[in-house]
């Protein structure tokens, strides 16, 4: 089978459970890690033949997308920032939206100095966050998070891949007692579980199925356990003078900000992401007393 009709097959059977648009991008990923190629050398050379070993290659991700796997876990791998991540289903898929959360973190570092010096990733998962801002900001200090010591052991995994360095940490946030020794940090940033049962109901097969549930869902009675839970470890653990980061359900931009103001943060501020929902949030924290 040559490389353009490796693709079309692809293509083909994907539209089986995808839209042609999506199928033909999960097409075009597959077929470039396949061959290497890129884009443009693959229309150069889209008659030249699958070997033996690119074949059963293309059976094998045919078969596993097909059964609506992520073409990310498929390949075992996502970018994100610019950067390469190795990921599998013990870490969820980096998002657009989380990269925008990060775009400002870093605006925010460059344009304050004061801030421009230790952070803390909650619930680091593949690492995204934490390594996409050292890339960046090479000065900044980074200590990251996660429950899961499968997800920090890829966490690890990237950072070493792309040289940075992270000091990862095995702990739930939600238990003081495994946080409370933890340092002062000059940024806090979180993209904790927010994902309501209910509305898991409304979700794509290759979420539900694939990704890690403990870092999707919380309960419905329950839903802003995480952001009660960080806020109240960064009332301890922030300097004097500095910002507290979340990806938020669009939903609940309303009351997460409410949250945060009832416990005493201030210059609450929240972002609309590329498709104009509120998906981040920021607060700041200012430790003087008023006279």
């Amino acid at each position: 089978m040559t490389i353009r009709k490796a693709y079309y097959y692809l293509c083909s059977n994907l539209t089986e459970i995808y839209n042609k648009k999506e199928a033909a991008n999960i097409a075009e990923l597959t077929i470039e890690k396949i061959t290497g190629l890129s884009k443009v050398d693959r229309i150069v050379y889209g008659e030249k033949k699958l070997n033996d070993k690119q074949t059963s290659l293309l059976e094998n991700y045919n078969e596993q997308l097909l059964k609506h796997k992520p073409v990310q876990y498929v390949l075992n791998e996502a970018w994100f920032a610019g950067v390469r991540f190795y990921v599998d289903e013990h870490v969820l898929i980096p998002r657009p939206e989380t990269q925008e959360l990060v775009n400002w973190i870093i605006t925010d570092c460059v344009d304050n100095s004061k801030i421009n010096n230790s952070v803390l990733d909650i619930g680091t998962g593949s690492g995204c966050i934490a390594i996409a801002l050292k890339k960046k900001l090479s000065a900044l200090n980074i200590t990251a998070l996660d429950i899961s010591n499968e997800a920090l052991k890829i966490a690890s995994q990237n950072a070493e891949a792309n040289d940075a360095i992270i000091n990862f940490i095995t702990a739930d946030i939600t238990q003081p007692v495994e946080t409370k020794n933890l340092d002062s940090f000059d940024v806090i940033v979180s993209n904790p579980p927010y994902i309501t049962k209910k509305e898991a109901l409304s979700m794509d097969k290759n979420v539900l199925l694939f990704e890690p549930h403990l870092a999707l869902f919380v309960t419905d009675e329950n839903p802003f356990l995480f952001y009660e839970s960080i806020s109240n470890f960064a009332l301890h653990h922030l300097t004097n003078n500095s910002f507290l980061y979340f990806e938020i359900n669009e939903s609940y931009a309303n009351e997460v900000a409410q949250i945060l103001y009832q416990k005493g943060f201030q210059s609450i501020e929240t972002s609309k992401d590329l498709q104009g929902k509120d998906r981040m949030i920021k607060a700041a924290l200012s430790l003087q007393k008023t006279p």
